[in-house]
């Protein structure tokens, strides 16, 4: 074999381990400060406890009392949802769209050096995905392409009045569909300013193209997957925004009350959901040891060897295209997968509690105490990057280009980002975690009430459901720990 020969040999079995093991000459390494089974068995016991306490404690009056609301009167708040707020708030809103795709087109192609990489996947995805879970759906009034579609209604009505009807069977599937070919570029896309720019136009013009043909309300209801996905997350805020333009009321809620006060409409928003949980459980394990190991260790000995040969010098291309269809059959199948584990729970809960009601119609009805769950498995993943590469944005505003601007005298600012310690984000991310599946624990009982005939059949029904969050606290703690079990070290 020729030296050309064995080095493409060698960078195609590198190219076979993930990438975080060739970080192992920099930085310094965390080890957990104990056992990981500890923290396992530590937080399977928390949600024991808490699911004794709520079956105990919390009854049907209690889940009634989660319904009420306030409406918040006052001139402080009747002025921050003013008329002139909304307009100022809806064109900060469409400036940074249009300059996030403005600065991937003009600008440098460097992801480190222009505005649109940080805002849009930090500030935006991110930080305004947190910002919601606080403030509630404020993306219901800022969300840019409604400006825009809006904007054109007043000038033209009837432009977007829809020439056909939305077809019901349609339901969010649109938007699902959307939501998964999203975190498919997100995961695989490997975006540069530019190509981050071209799909922003092409996501205006299908938003566009879709309002005006299924008219704009249905779509940005059930099509525009940021719209449906920031509505989910807003549901858990103490603010609710009730009532239209002229009329509206701003209400206090309990925290998660909004998760009660309806239940998921349609199958689809249900894998809507489950994807939102599947997808970032499936971030987590996509570059370790162990999945990759299942095509490469796998299939491709098992399968694919005896069809494409046993060189793997000259297979390896398309092998890779091979690979990537693994990742994304994989990834799109990760929210049946879900379905298919939450179904045979709440099968179990229905037999437990001998309840009439279809096994579809409680699928949906549990389906929002899932939520909490998927937005902590968010947070935890991804939160380091607001105080990484989110604080960038301050710099990055004075040189959205990537020019040597210094428009706001910024772009000196934060030269060195802040980064948490390994172990107190190791501990954040536990307490998450812990966080969310106990809050799920009481939503769901609550949502048991409701559901079955007696507080004794509500709590049994739950015992199956406390499994399931149970197996999602421990494959979540999992998933997380597994960098660090690897020895993959933390830059310091």
């Amino acid at each position: 074999m020729t030296f050309p020969q064995r080095a493409r040999l060698a960078g195609g079995v590198a190219a076979l381990l993930p990438a975080p093991a060739l970080a192992h000459s920099f930085g310094k390494l965390y080890n957990l400060p104990v056992p990981l089974w500890l923290y396992l068995y530590g937080a399977a016991a928390a949600l024991l406890v808490s699911f004794l306490m709520v079956g105990w404690f919390v009854n049907a009056g209690a889940a009634a009392a989660n319904l009420r609301t306030r409406v918040l009167d006052s001139e402080f708040f009747r002025s921050a949802d003013a008329p002139a707020v909304r307009a100022v708030l809806r064109a900060l809103s469409l400036a940074g769209l249009w300059l996030c795709i403005a600065t991937g087109l003009f600008g440098r192609n460097n992801a480190y050096q222009n505005f649109n990489m940080t805002w849009f996947w930090i500030v935006f995805v991110l930080g305004f995905t947190y910002l919601t879970a606080l403030l509630g759906d404020l993306y219901a009034v800022v969300n840019p392409w409604r400006v825009m579609v809006d904007a054109i209604a007043r000038r033209r009505p009837g432009s977007f009045s829809g020439r056909r009807q939305y077809p019901a069977r349609l339901a969010y599937y649109p938007a699902l569909a959307l939501y998964m070919a999203f975190i498919w570029i997100e995961l695989f896309g490997a975006t540069r300013p530019l190509s981050l720019s071209v799909i922003l136009l092409a996501y205006t013009a299908l938003n566009f193209g879709a309002a005006w043909w299924w008219g704009a309300a249905a779509w940005f209801r059930y099509g525009e997957f940021f719209a449906v996905f920031l509505r989910l997350v807003a549901k858990m805020s103490v603010f609710e925004y009730a009532g239209q333009d002229g009329r509206r009321q701003l209400r206090l809620r309990q925290p998660f009350a909004g998760l009660l006060a309806e239940r998921a409409e349609h199958h689809s928003l249900l894998l809507f959901v489950l994807f939102m949980l599947s997808s970032t459980a499936f971030d987590g394990i996509k570059d370790t040891v162990w999945w990759v190991s299942i095509f490469w260790k796998g299939i491709y000995p098992q399968l694919l060897m005896p069809l494409v040969g046993p060189d793997l010098v000259r297979t390896y291309p398309f092998l890779l295209k091979l690979y990537l269809v693994f990742q994304t059959a994989s990834l799109v199948a990760s929210a049946w997968f879900y379905l298919a584990i939450y179904r045979i729970f709440v099968w179990m809960a229905q037999r437990i509690a001998a309840s009439r009601r279809s096994l579809p119609d409680l699928t949906l009805q549990f389906a929002f105490s899932l939520i909490p769950i998927a937005f902590v498995y968010n947070v935890t993943h991804y939160f380091t990057l607001i105080f990484t590469q989110g604080s960038q944005i301050v710099r990055l505003v004075s040189d959205p280009f990537g020019l040597g601007w210094d428009i706001f005298a910024t772009r000196r600012w934060l030269l060195t980002p802040f980064a948490p310690e390994p172990g107190t984000v190791w501990h954040t991310q536990v307490w998450l975690i812990l966080f969310g599946h106990i809050v799920s624990v009481y939503l769901s009982h609550l949502e048991a009430l409701k559901a079955f005939p007696t507080q004794r059949h509500a709590a049994l029904s739950q015992l199956p459901m406390l499994l399931l969050m149970m197996a999602f606290t421990t494959l979540g703690l999992w998933i997380l720990s597994l960098p660090i079990q690897a020895g993959i070290p933390v830059k310091g």
